[in-house]
């Protein structure tokens, strides 16, 4: 379940690397890090008709471009972005950064923190092409407004590293990364929160890169000095246990991985709860760990578990039940069922081009295991067919050296 190399294999795009949560928006509530402003109350589905009144209520009182409506704006956009609603979510981030610009001029910081976020929202529905021009954007005017030292601005490297390796542009992600975490060091110190974060990304691009050598003595090191900065419990800790134990399972040593993910899953059911979204990660993780060691009789109750789990609680088109869909048919596949898998994987690609469109990312992935359990399945034809579809999206969308 793990994802594959190239080839007639399927890929299943795993959850299990968190540098994604890294990308830092601004101010935007926790649990995302590195707010620029005051914390905002907590993103989730069931904030979303607390957030719509307040915002009619700003709007009614102040006016469309008064602070207030403008974070109430912003704040709505998280919390719909939260629940995996980004057709809802781009929209009003868009607007804000619009009302913004009218409002408060095109340099001013919370018009750029507006423009960080929206390229994070076209980052996270796979549309690199316009989340790398507007990273790239704010970054020049936050270094010309802010100056290149400003905690900003070294967010909006980070960020814009960040879609270079969304994009597979490794040679322009890693030194960028390597940069970022150089300057962190210099201005914010070596164990501040950011700098222990920027460690985490560039041993999630080394990883990325097949670099294991030099990734897992940095999610070692970096794991160690969050647990005696921040504490074992900390949500930043937690991740860096995650991508360490990941890293270690692409190292082929089950043996160190799954009993680390298991202590991880347990730690975040104790300290977020059984329905955050970092421990239903660590839920799929533990699965994807067993089945990786082949020990799919436990994988496959565990995945049908958790896709029963978020679509109650998430709902069946958010991206992580459509994640947690392509891994139980992935098992499936691995178990000799294709007539289990392939339905599944008919069902999941139909939805993500509804949901995320057609030349996502993880629509492309389904694309690839739908073929694959085609060819598994003795149905060269369709499979060749669907491979041809993928090959071609994926070219024009992110280009032919994307890995």
């Amino acid at each position: 379940m793990a994802p594959a190399p190239p080839g007639p294999t399927p890929r299943a795009r795993a959850v299990r690397p968190q540098h994604p949560r890294h990308r830092h928006r601004d101010d935007l509530p926790a649990p995302l890090p590195n707010r620029q402003l005051p914390p905002r109350p907590r993103c989730g589905r069931h904030r979303h008709p607390l957030l719509t009144r307040n915002l009619q209520s700003n709007h009614r009182i102040y006016g469309p471009d008064h602070s207030a409506t403008l974070n109430s704006r912003n704040n709505l956009a998280c919390a719909l972005e939260a629940a995996g609603d980004l057709g809802q979510a781009i929209p009003l981030y868009e607007t804000t950064l619009a009302n913004r610009e009218r409002a408060l001029g095109p340099d001013h910081p919370d018009t750029l923190s507006s423009r960080n976020n929206l390229a994070c929202a076209y980052e996270t529905v796979g549309d690199l092409t316009r989340a790398i021009q507007l990273y790239e954007a704010t970054l020049a005017d936050r270094e010309r407004v802010l100056g290149p030292d400003h905690p900003a601005t070294l967010n909006s490297r980070n960020n814009l590293a960040s879609g270079y390796l969304a994009a597979g542009h490794l040679g322009q992600a890693i030194p960028l990364f390597e940069a970022t975490l150089t300057d962190r060091e210099r201005v914010l110190g070596p164990d501040h929160p950011d700098t222990l974060n920027s460690r985490n990304s560039l041993a999630y691009a080394y990883r990325t890169a097949g670099d294991l050598k030099r990734a897992i003595p940095l999610y070692e090191a970096t794991r160690a000095d969050q647990e005696r900065v921040l504490g074992p419990d900390h949500p930043d800790t937690l991740i860096s246990r995650n991508n360490l134990a990941s890293a270690y399972q692409a190292a082929g040593e089950p043996e160190r991985a799954i009993p680390l993910h298991e202590a991880t899953l347990t730690d975040r059911q104790r300290v977020l709860g059984p329905d955050h979204p970092h421990t239903v990660s660590s839920r799929i993780n533990v699965a994807d760990a067993y089945g990786s060691a082949g020990d799919l009789e436990r994988a496959i109750p565990l995945y049908e578990a958790i896709l029963a789990d978020l679509e109650r609680v998430r709902g069946a088109d958010h991206p992580s039940t459509l994640t947690c869909r392509s891994h139980l048919a992935n098992a499936y596949l691995s178990a000799g069922e294709p007539e289990r898998a392939i339905p599944l994987h008919e069902t999941t690609l139909t939805d993500r081009e509804r949901v995320l469109g057609p030349e996502h990312p993880d629509t492309l992935t389904s694309c690839n295991n739908l073929a694959f359990a085609y060819l598994s399945a003795g149905d060269p034809d369709r499979a060749v067919t669907l491979y041809e579809n993928a090959l071609a999206t994926a070219e024009r969308v992110l280009g032919a050296e994307h890995p």
